[in-house]
């Protein structure tokens, strides 16, 4: 019989802490339903206290799906807890997720205080927890860099106080494999009431090892892995979920099951990413676009005798279909509705026809139409109430010539036109946007990304808006880049001129 690993996803929270990737609640609620088809155990739906936001997307994510088990971050705070335990009223089975740093440089630098009463604080917020739910989980921060045998004492306590999971966090990836799977090892060995408790994971990629350590973690005696779709998390991320559930598929010795539908990563890897407007670097294990691509002349031919001499993962197990419907002009709605199934996008009827309509007139101008650029289409339809619009770009540049930019702008149904120049076309567009909204905005960050190559792609815009001391993130994907940029633009100021 399997033994069972239990998967704890954090993308929602976690994951959502890296800058420019926040969702709204309607975002959330779709993430949150991949993950129940993909077969997560617990999401972990927020920090309820954080902000109204936070606390709502609990809310309503505990109303919208139906098995998993929901949870909700606290700090060891009495309010953190109580207002967690609010958010969580409607969730069919639920978690607090409390806890405190109990590394000496947290109890020193973070809270200038001793161990003995970070150990006090500890018991007293999985007690506090209790009274509002069963399932309490609790995490030791900067658990990697914490003595071994203080957090034996602090885990055999909070044990002692009815915390039903505990979470071994190496906060600042900076952990070895084989130290913090002898940290793991140490405390099923040294506590008492360990083998009553769940011991859970949560690695950070700091040092590109986060996958390494929960592995290392899970071998030496864990059963939870805290993960993320496509290993996004703050910093250089964290575990990666397509992961941990690909490497105990592929190892079947280890005789550990992880109940995912592995088949649905791929789609749910593309849903995160375009949602989040987070690249998937082409490399990435498992779900980058080149996991599954070889080029070298040896690899091809080994593949095509046989696909087990280069490839260890069947594509069709993660979703990623060898024999895909290839979408062209002469592609019909059913198609690129399949195309969108597979890639967990489902649109109503209004919606579909709108992406429909805006596939063919990008089937004209690329021959090839890619998932990235099937994804980019349907994304599209999300910012189509949008208070501010791109009416007309028109842009005149060229070499020793001034770049001139003329903008029209649609505002709740009026229309607006300015002209300006810049240092080059970019630049012209968006001073041009800048004459019509009279705010003062600061472009922090820049980033233009080809989806695959050539001078018909899609390219994608990421940037960085400052304003009023607040950050606000733009995207917009076209085979214009000037296009793109100002459609990126218009995006961010969207989020903070009518707040």
């Amino acid at each position: 019989m399997s033994d069972r690993l239990f998967i704890f996803d954090t993308t929602l929270r976690d994951g959502e802490q890296v800058p420019g990737c926040q969702l709204n609640t309607v975002e959330k609620i779709e993430v949150a339903k991949a993950l129940e088809a993909l077969g997560v155990d617990v999401i972990e739906a927020g920090f309820p206290v954080s902000s109204p936001g936070d606390f709502n997307s609990v809310v309503e994510i505990s109303k919208a799906v139906t098995w998993p088990t929901i949870c909700a971050l606290t700090r060891a705070v009495e309010n953190d807890i109580k207002v967690a335990s609010e958010a969580l009223q409607y969730a069919k089975s639920k978690r607090i997720h409390t806890g405190i740093g109990t590394s000496d440089y947290h109890i020193k630098y973070k809270f200038n205080s001793t161990r003995e009463d970070i150990l006090e604080r500890a018991i007293g917020c999985v007690k506090y927890a209790k009274k509002f739910v069963e399932d309490v989980q609790f995490y030791a921060e900067d658990a990697g860099r914490t003595d071994n045998e203080y957090l034996a004492k602090v885990v055999e306590a909070v044990i002692k106080a009815g915390a039903t999971v505990i979470n071994i966090p190496d906060t600042t990836g900076y952990c070895l494999p084989y130290e913090f799977g002898e940290k793991i090892k140490f405390l099923k060995e040294n506590v008492k009431g360990i083998d009553n408790v769940v011991i859970a994971t949560h690695c950070h990629n700091d040092l590109g090892m986060a996958t390494a350590n929960t592995i290392s973690g899970i071998l030496n005696g864990a059963r939870q892995a805290e993960v993320t779709i496509n290993g996004i998390g703050e910093r250089a991320g964290n575990t990666s979920l397509e992961e941990v559930a690909m490497i105990f598929k592929s190892h079947k010795e280890f005789n550990i099951d992880t109940h995912i539908t592995t088949n649905k990563i791929y789609g749910i890897s593309r849903m995160v990413s375009s949602l989040m407007n987070m690249p998937v670097q082409p490399n990435k294990a498992i779900v980058g676009r080149n996991a599954f691509a070889h080029s070298s002349g040896i690899h091809q031919d080994g593949v095509l005798k046989n696909r087990e001499s280069y490839e260890i993962i069947d594509p069709k197990d993660v979703g990623v279909d060898e024999n895909s419907i290839v979408l062209t002009a002469r592609s019909g709605r059913a198609a690129l509705k399949h195309r969108l199934h597979v890639l967990g996008i489902e649109l109503d009827k209004d919606a579909l026809d709108k992406a429909y309509e805006a596939f063919l007139k990008l089937a004209d101008r690329k021959k090839d139409i890619n998932d990235d650029d099937v994804l980019m289409l349907a994304g599209k339809h999300r910012s189509k109430d949008a208070r501010i619009k791109l009416d007309f770009l028109q842009v005149t540049s060229g070499v020793n010539i001034q770049s001139v930019a003329s903008v029209g702008l649609i505002i709740a149904g009026e229309k607006f036109e300015a002209c300006a120049t810049g240092n080059g076309p970019v630049d012209a567009a968006i001073n041009a946007i800048k004459k019509i909204i009279h705010r003062k905005m600061i472009l922090k960050d820049f980033l233009i990304q080809a989806i695959t190559k050539g001078s018909n792609d899609v390219g994608k815009v990421h940037m960085t808006v400052d304003h009023d001391n607040n950050s606000y993130y733009g995207f917009s994907a076209n085979t214009d880049i000037v296009a793109a940029s100002a459609e990126a633009f218009i995006d961010a100021i969207n989020k903070f001129v009518y707040e």
